[in-house]
């Protein structure tokens, strides 16, 4: 709601060149934000959203030279002029890794620093400091250092460091990105909680839709190639195809009415499931679900890897994982879900070899690996990390990608041959002779995956594959994983945040929460039940609650369908662009 004529943000004709690129990264931008609106920036990556942030808190042109036309006034201010340290009076910044932004040794600290910057009284800063950690509901964890905290206290107490200098915009980038789905739910409730009580903008930057309308927005600003693809309300927004026209997911309950045949009108409300009005929709929604076929999912191959009541504690009497026992089977794609700090990464650096149980075994084709050396393991169990600049260490793809055989004293022919062969594989051969640095982020993953292939391993354990990707790269790197998948006939095991990854593109899904598994079944079972949802910090599809409304009786056969019915839809549509 307007809380007056005057914009708080306006670009005007503006156009901002990077110093060290030949074409503008925002062109011919017009835009106004009004003060107390809360404003959804979307786009692909690339697309200039990052850059129109960096322009408002003005990054852009103090850190990131570059030649500006038009104007930006923020809050009255120019922020070329003001500079990165002026424009912090009125631009609080929320980085999407929370880490670089902590300074102080303790929370108290770090919500005090701006303030002591500003040699603020002692008395008046301790007050505004705990007012601050009480609007975030830090309070008692002020004595903590922020190392010793979860990624939503993190997020939170980032929060009160800007908030804490009475800034009138806040602007997120990405603040979902590194999250469980649970905790990303608090954070956008939290900021909504922080509008009723402070006299605050908000701009969130942000690929994932669906979960920024967890709670409402005023407007949702698209921005693809550098210029604003669309302006609009929510509701109008979603009753039309601009969000999959510019690569970027619609929320999955509006996908599913469309691919029922209806056309949605913004009078029903499309900006929540909740309060949706589904009645128009309902006929063609369950008939389309009676045709849709449903899924065949059994796999009756081999195991390749199980784990039998595995336990381990980084310090005595504080168990991390508690009697895990698991199977995976040749040829399977599983997710491996559970809020942060769940044990999910613990549980991968044990398999690996990286840490050793205090009791229990892990067999990899009926053979315990207990024996074996990290570097024996690495010749079997291939692990990805979520950025690939932590695994690389060779200029040249083609020497990346045969380090691994190189090290273990192959003939150099059989190290080009094999390489080139995974390289073939990974369509990447044609780029075999490049640097690694001219690749993109997701070609990047593709070498480090590619880097793992070549040693013919039985089992790939990846750490959050899509994480920080828009729609179009999660989408590329996901189909890229099932090929591999289909042609090897690797099993795959995916650590995730993401529930859709999980419910398109992963036919089990095993869920971890306080060092104990306590789920194994489908993605879609898992996601439609609410007690293991709410007792993993996980977060319902919204699918199931279409399913609810439409009176189908199975929640999770409407999900296993729509996934199914999705699968073939961007099967057959990927064969025909070949």
């Amino acid at each position: 709601m307007r809380k007056s004529d005057e914009p708080i943000i306006e670009f005007k004709n503006f156009t901002f060149q990077y110093k060290s690129q030949s074409e503008p990264s925002l062109f011919d931008i017009n835009l106004r934000i009004y003060p107390g609106e809360k404003i959804l920036i979307a786009g692909p990556s690339g697309s200039g959203k990052s850059t129109l942030s960096n322009c408002i808190n003005a990054l852009i042109p103090q850190a990131y030279e570059g030649t500006i036309t038009g104007t930006l006034t923020v809050d009255g201010k120019n922020p070329a002029k003001e500079g990165i340290f002026g424009m912090s009076k009125s631009v609080g910044t929320v980085l999407q890794d929370t880490d670089g932004q902590f300074i102080g040794l303790t929370v108290g600290e770090d919500l005090a620093f701006a303030l002591e910057n500003d040699a603020v009284e002692q008395d008046e800063m301790k007050r505004r400091v705990a007012e601050v950690a009480d609007v975030v509901d830090v309070q008692k964890l002020l004595d903590h250092a922020p190392n010793e905290l979860s990624g939503g206290q993190k997020q939170r107490v980032s929060l009160g460091g800007v908030l804490v200098d009475n800034v009138r915009i806040l602007l997120f980038d990405e603040p979902l990105a590194n999250l469980d789905p649970a905790t990303g739910k608090k954070t956008i409730a939290l900021i909504d909680d922080i509008m009723k009580v402070k006299d605050v903008t908000v701009v969130i930057i942000e690929h994932r839709v669906e979960d920024v309308l967890y709670r409402d927005v005023d407007r949702i600003i698209v921005v693809n190639e550098g210029r604003i693809a669309a302006d609009m309300k929510p509701d109008d927004l979603l009753a039309g195809n601009i969000l999959n026209e510019q690569g970027i997911r619609e929320p999955l309950y509006v996908t599913a009415v469309k691919y029922a045949g209806c056309t949605i009108d913004p009078k029903d409300k499309p900006q929540h499931i909740e309060t949706m009005n589904i009645a128009p929709y309902r006929e063609k929604l369950r008939a389309w679900f009676e045709k849709a076929p449903a899924p065949d999912r059994t796999n009756n191959n081999p195991p390749v890897l199980e784990i039998k009541d595995l336990k381990f504690s980084y310090t005595p009497d504080e168990p991390t994982l508690r009697g895990i026992s698991l199977t995976l089977r040749k040829g399977e794609m599983v997710s491996l879900v559970g809020r942060n700090g769940a044990g999910k990464s613990t549980l991968a650096a044990l398999i690996c070899g990286f840490l050793k149980p205090d009791s229990g075994t892990i067999l990899l084709d009926g053979e315990d690996i207990s024996p074996l050396s990290i570097k024996e393991r690495g010749e079997k169990i291939g692990f990805v990390m979520q950025s690939p600049n932590q695994m690389i260490s060779k200029p040249m793809i083609i020497d990346e990608v045969g380090l691994g055989l190189s090290v273990r004293g192959f003939p150099a022919e059989e190290v080009r041959k094999r390489s080139e062969d995974v390289l073939r594989i990974c369509g990447l051969y044609p780029m075999r002779n490049w640097p690694v640095s001219a690749l993109s982020f997701g070609q990047k993953k593709r070498v480090t995956i590619a880097s793992i292939l070549v040693m013919n391993p039985e089992l790939i354990i990846l750490d959050e594959p899509t994480a920080g990707q828009d729609f179009r790269h999660y989408r590329e790197i996901m189909e890229f994983l099932r090929d591999i998948n289909r042609k090897t006939g690797v099993t795959i095991l995916m650590i995730t945040h993401d529930m859709h990854l999980m419910l398109e593109y992963t036919d089990r899904a095993i869920v971890i929460t306080n060092g104990q598994l306590i789920c194994d079944d489908t993605p879609a079972r898992v996601l439609t039940n609410d007690a293991i949802v709410d007792e993993a910090d996980l977060k319902r599809t919204s699918l199931h609650d279409l399913a609810v409304k439409c009176g189908i009786e199975e929640p999770s056969e409407f999900v296993d369908r729509f996934i199914e019915y999705e699968r073939s839809k961007f099967a057959k549509e990927g064969r025909s662009s070949e």
